[in-house]
């Protein structure tokens, strides 16, 4: 099983659906979630969250948020602009 990636705004569910890998803008320094990742809780920063589908890869601007990993479950609850 892959990665599983859900994003959630204060207005809808912008993506749900399997993902290679997912890119953050983490308080302390962007980082990149791969499957199997170690479980972690962690805040961001206003940046870019970047995800990798088999379509290929696409961005979204953020102002803030948190990131939670968990079991190949990334859940990613994001203010837009």
């Amino acid at each position: 099983m892959g990665l599983k990636l859900k994003i959630i705004s204060p207005e809808k569910i912008e993506f749900d659906g399997p993902v290679e890998s997912v890119l953050v803008p983490g308080t302390k320094g962007s980082f990149e979630i791969l499957n199997d990742h170690a479980p972690i809780i962690s805040s961001l920063q206003p940046g870019v969250v970047e995800y990798t589908t088999t379509e290929g890869k696409t961005s979204l601007t953020i102002t803030g948020g948190f990131v939670e990993v968990q079991k190949n479950m990334v859940n990613l609850c994001v203010e837009l602009n």
